[in-house]
């Protein structure tokens, strides 16, 4: 019998009796069909006893409207990468930006924030845009379920490139331009923060490229084809994993 992750955002002690959110509800019971006595894995991305892990779960009280589950057992999970990483990503069209976040998470994104450059070709505000960034904060979820992590990305409200790009920070600073001298993999020292800036479809502008420069983002290279701006953060994501984090 399949033992699903679900994600919940509350606290929990182990022998505690909880009730299932209704989309956990949704999905072990009327999706996959779990029933009494079947167990489930759910996580809160907090802390436990100091510990960052997951807890197997016991379903009861299974019914048409509800289930609830006695927290069993707690167990660490160190999956997380030794590299933070916050990923500015322009606004893409169609279900091009939901693929980029659900991916990037799998990479090991720790924070994402939207942006509206000059040629993200997006116009969205006011409810609709919250909206969507509340949609953004649910694949990001559904990612973490799937790909076994316990921590979950914040999806920040939207900025603009010049907002974003000036916010004071340690991290160390790229942007992806198809001149650059440097490659990610032949980046000098170790780094533990990185911000990485990927453009839009069409590509940043000279003038948001001289801005980011301004605010000290070095330019990087990925290789000498033209990527399409989701192939281009999964790639540089998984190169800076490669060079800084868990992926040897």
């Amino acid at each position: 019998m399949r033992n699903p992750r679900i994600y919940q955002n509350r606290p929990w002690v182990i022998n505690e009796t909880i009730t299932l959110s209704d989309d956990a509800f949704g999905h072990t019971i009327r999706v996959l069909r779990l029933k009494d006595g079947d167990y489930i894995t759910l996580f809160n991305g907090l802390d436990y006893q100091g510990e960052l892990g997951e807890f197997q779960a016991e379903l009861i009280n299974v019914n048409k409207k509800s289930a609830q589950a006695i927290i069993k057992s707690f167990k660490k999970v160190t999956n997380e990468s030794p590299v933070n990483i916050h990923l500015g990503q322009a606004i893409s069209r169609g279900d091009r930006m939901d693929f980029t976040l659900q991916k990037s998470v799998e990479l090991g994104v720790n924070t994402i924030t939207p942006l509206f450059t000059e040629r993200c070709g997006v116009k969205i505000s006011g409810e609709r845009l919250q909206k969507k960034i509340d949609q953004w904060q649910k694949i990001v979820i559904s990612a973490c379920e799937q790909s076994g992590r316990c921590s979950i990305p914040k999806v920040n409200t939207t900025k603009s490139l010049d907002e974003w790009l000036s916010q004071k920070t340690s991290a160390l600073k790229l942007n992806l331009h198809p001149k650059a001298k440097h490659s990610i993999i032949t980046l000098p020292n170790e780094n533990e923060r990185i911000r990485l800036l990927i453009g839009p479809e069409g590509g940043l502008s000279d003038t948001e490229i001289e801005q980011a420069n301004k605010w000290q983002f070095i330019d990087v290279l990925l290789g000498p084809r033209v990527l399409r701006t989701e192939t281009a953060a999964l790639t540089a994501i998984t190169a800076l994993q490669c060079r800084f984090g868990d992926i040897k």
